[in-house]
């Protein structure tokens, strides 16, 4: 299944055995297109659904709350690099965009700013998708790990799209793997 246009913003699933158990809600795969590039895993058996569906309501929950001071002014490939610096670097810089290591990294958990990786093998292939509210619209910006801990340039994406356009996706895909779920007979394990 797939909702929205994957050469601008969608995000694809796919059942392939569900689950009675909510916290397992089923096997398959999820991944998130932007700007034609598809980010996630797509095989038969990559992750459990349930943390891809609760990251998707949860950024519905927190609509417009998904902010940073960067978000507007600083290139996608600077704040990719920044993000991947702080979290993962052997030697972090002290600052990014003015803001301290500890307040930065503290802004991404508070304003849930990482949608991607969600907490499960979903994007165990080295994909990165983050989300800034900016007024009207949402910026994406997607991309892969690359050597040391900068994006690969060649897999970023930086997508600016309606917010009403953007939360309609979410919504609708939601809606729609929910029924797609409640539909299929159930696995009790």
């Amino acid at each position: 299944m797939i909702v929205g246009e994957p050469e601008v913003f969608a995000i694809e699933s796919k059942i392939f055995k569900a689950y009675a158990r909510l916290s397992w809600r089923a096997l398959g795969c999820f991944v998130i297109h932007v700007g034609g590039k598809r980010y996630g895993v797509w095989e038969a058996e990559a992750t459990m659904l349930a943390c891809s569906l609760d990251a998707v309501r949860r950024r519905l929950k927190h609509r417009g709350l998904h902010i940073a001071p960067f978000a507007c002014e600083s290139h996608g490939g600077e704040i990719a690099d920044a993000y991947r610096n702080a979290r993962f670097a052997d030697e972090q810089k002290e600052s990014f965009f003015g803001i301290k290591l500890d307040d930065f990294l503290a802004l991404f958990r508070r304003n849930n700013l990482t949608w991607a990786p969600d907490g499960d093998e979903a994007f165990d292939d080295g994909s990165y998708v983050l989300q800034f509210d900016v007024g009207d619209k949402v910026r994406l910006i997607a991309f892969k790990s690359g050597s040391s801990f900068l994006h690969d340039p060649q897999t970023i994406r930086d997508l600016w799209v309606d917010a009403e356009t953007y939360y309609s996706v979410l919504e609708l895909w939601q809606e729609a793997f929910e029924a797609e779920w409640k539909g299929l007979p159930k696995e009790d394990i």
